[in-house]
């Protein structure tokens, strides 16, 4: 079966170093930290304090007040970041065939501060069964992706996937294989997240996962260094627009970069520890640049998924050189979450776009606060506290997620 070939031509982001693209892509390649104190509530008496929020963002310079109401933080982010993709992109939606447009957003948390947030207030009223008619259409992770198709009349193939840290990747993966096997002309995928709430810090924080380095939030999310001492919870939304490659052509649309093949694999190991050795991550690596009918001695870099964990920071350097062999040290790694923070379902789409641009581009984003090797750590190219000017022609973005959900996803310069 001869399947289509499918590129990039709209990106959007929302993320804790900027609120479009251009921010974010300024931001990342200047090395700036978005972690710093919480301020979306009062942490003072949780262990960590610390989070890269988004800033200055005001849902009513987005939304009128009746549709605040009726929107979790979560999906507020995912319309604005899809907004911003549909303009970048140049599509007309209303001279689009809306039949052929599909959408796969994923989240890991879902509109966790709604239920949250109403639980509370039924508690507090002590048990008085008055749930806000909103309650389950506020917070159930779909309806992100529900309400872009709303928005937009977009009747193709609409859902959401959950598969925690991997959520927007396998969104990205799902409307990828949709195109290829010509179910839709165009999909509208990514994901959203906002889990910077009390049970949020307070859950991961209990499982040690965090970073506690409330003393020195920029310098908190350290991948791959020495002193690493957890991830630092992040949010926001990162979207794009995949097309059928003759469709994008026809219209003569702007194209980022091809997206090529894509790997997905389990570690089959534990619920919230990556494979020692990486043995799921380097399956899908190997996935992602087998069904890109590319060689591994193609691969010139790979935005890792590189958290600032004790063991995961050590298994996936360890799966790259297992799987590359002496190709690995030509191979330009960095980490991102350095600076954004890790945002959860939505990494794998920021990470997602942070690639693209740097295939686009071809410059290496840095990955920032590496202030002491890691003898445990393979000695690759991290891009350590500066970014890399090479020529980047086939890239990697990995995400990995709690239970073991390994994806890859592949992109060639077009």
């Amino acid at each position: 079966m001869n399947l289509k070939r499918v590129v990039v031509t709209g990106l959007g982001t929302l993320t804790p170093v900027g609120n479009n693209v251009s921010q974010f892509w300024d931001s990342l390649l200047r090395g700036v930290s978005g972690v710093g104190l919480i301020t979306h509530f009062d942490a003072s008496n949780l262990k960590c304090q610390i989070a890269a929020e988004v800033k200055g963002y005001d849902a009513a310079d987005y939304f009128d007040r009746k549709e605040v109401r009726v929107l979790d933080l979560f999906t507020q982010y995912g319309l604005v970041v899809v907004d911003e993709a549909i303009k970048d992109s140049g599509l007309d939606v209303e001279k689009l065939n809306r039949d052929r447009v599909g959408v796969v957003f994923g989240t890991g948390m879902g509109g966790c501060q709604s239920f949250q947030d109403e639980l509370f207030s039924f508690v507090e009223g002590h048990y008085v069964p008055r749930f806000s008619p909103f309650f389950i259409t506020k917070t159930i992770g779909d309806i992100c992706a529900g309400q872009i198709s709303i928005k937009y009349g977009f009747r193709g193939p609409n859902y959401c996937t959950t598969a925690a840290c991997a959520s927007s990747a396998i969104s990205i993966a799902d409307a990828l294989m949709l195109i290829q096997l010509g179910k839709a002309d165009i999909m509208v995928t990514g994901g959203s997240e906002a889990a910077i709430i009390p049970s949020g810090i307070g859950g991961f924080s209990s499982m040690r996962a965090l970073s506690l380095r409330n003393d020195d939030p920029a310098t908190a999310s350290r991948p791959f260094d020495k002193d690493r001492d957890g991830f630092v919870l992040g949010e926001g939304a990162g979207a794009l627009i995949l097309e059928e490659l003759e469709h994008a052509k026809a219209r003569g649309a702007k194209i980022y970069a091809e997206i090529t093949g894509c790997g997905l694999s389990a570690d089959a190991y534990h619920i919230a520890a990556s494979h020692p050795e990486g043995a799921g991550a380097m399956l899908a690596m190997q996935q992602a640049v087998e069904s890109s009918d590319m060689q591994l001695t193609d691969v010139d870099h790979i935005n890792t998924h590189g958290t600032s964990t004790p063991i995961g920071d050590i298994s996936e350097p360890r799966a790259v050189v297992s799987l590359f062999g002496e190709h690995a040290e030509k191979i330009t790694l960095n980490s991102t979450k350095s600076m954004t923070g890790h945002l959860l379902g939505a990494a794998g789409a920021v990470e997602a776009i942070a690639t693209v641009l740097t295939v686009k581009n071809n410059v290496v984003p840095p990955t920032i606060n590496h202030f002491t090797d890691d003898p445990d750590i393979a000695p690759l190219d991290f891009s350590f506290n500066k970014a890399t000017d090479r020529r980047v022609d086939f890239a990697l973005s990995n995400a990995f997620g709690f239970g073991g959900h390994n994806v890859c996803l592949a992109f060639r310069k077009y």
